[in-house]
């Protein structure tokens, strides 16, 4: 199915997708390799301005109360000057303008970038959830903000929104124990993508429906080649991978043998994820 090619555009303008040359793909942090890397959160505007807000997150994440305000400020006043940013934003507040809520929720850190603004925009309180479960509430204008404790807000609708979803792991293990703890209720959530990688089914076997503004399949990348985002060959490397990942692997490292001894010689991460790679039974360095 087609997507929207506003958001396709601003995925690859801003490197919020990256493909690798046929010959440089990307390490994971598993030890295998790929055609393509995903940092939804340079949808900011860059991977500089998305890096400052990072470190402003971390650095708010130290005084919570003060966070839904200091972000608050920063992320709105971005929104009205960064277009690409506030396409993608009003698009998510769009998706979810006929869904039923009473509370936004975001979770440490990314989903910040855009669960403040979507909060803003459709006039709802915000709930800042932290990775140890903690959860602070904060009003309509991001001034007057709690700790919230158990029941809490009991009955409340959330909305969760999240920068993308893969295996919904950070829902099942923190978000979803967190709102019910609070005595609230998630029905319904919104990313910017999904990874496509089985986080939609685990997400409705737990009575949450998923709304994304785009999905990782070729489709996506397909559109990126006929806009000119992309080469054919970029595009065809990608298809390879996703038909089969292991073959990918496979492939490349035969076809360039002395690709994981390299990477060992560059010391570091490349070193610490080709050892991983070698210690999986893939290739000889």
């Amino acid at each position: 199915m087609e997507q929207d090619q506003t958001i396709v555009k601003a995925l690859f303008d801003t490197m919020a997708i990256r493909v690798s040359p046929a010959d440089q793909p990307f390490w994971y942090t598993s030890g295998t390799l790929g055609p393509y890397y995903i940092n939804t959160h340079f949808l900011y505007g860059s991977e500089a301005q998305a890096s400052q807000l990072l470190a402003l997150i971390e650095q708010a994440v130290q005084t919570p109360l003060e966070l839904p305000g200091m972000l608050a400020a920063v992320i709105l006043e971005h929104y009205q000057q960064q277009p690409v940013f506030k396409a993608v934003i009003d698009q998510l507040v769009d998706a979810v303008s006929g869904l039923d809520f009473d509370v936004v929720s975001g979770g440490e850190r990314r989903d910040y970038f855009f669960s403040i603004p979507v909060a803003a925009l459709t006039g709802k309180p915000h709930v800042a959830i932290l990775k140890d479960g903690k959860a602070y509430w904060s009003d309509l204008n991001f001034q007057t903000v709690r700790q919230l404790a158990d029941h809490d807000l009991r009955g409340q609708k959330f909305l969760h929104i999240a920068d993308l979803v893969t295996e919904a792991s950070s829902y099942t293990r923190t978000w979803l124990p967190t709102v019910a703890r609070l005595g609230g209720s998630i029905s319904d959530t919104a990313v910017v993508v999904d990874r496509d990688q089985g986080g939609r089914e685990i997400l409705q076997q737990a009575g949450v429906e998923l709304t994304a503004l785009a999905k990782i399949d070729l489709d996506l990348f397909e559109q990126a080649t006929s806009a000119g985002l992309l080469t054919q060959a970029q595009t065809d490397q990608v298809n390879r991978f996703m038909q089969d990942p292991h073959q990918y692997m496979v492939r490349f490292l035969s076809e360039h043998p002395d690709f994981l001894a390299d990477q060992i010689k560059l010391g570091g991460k490349a070193a610490e994820r080709a050892q991983r790679c070698l210690d999986q039974g893939y290739g000889q360095a």
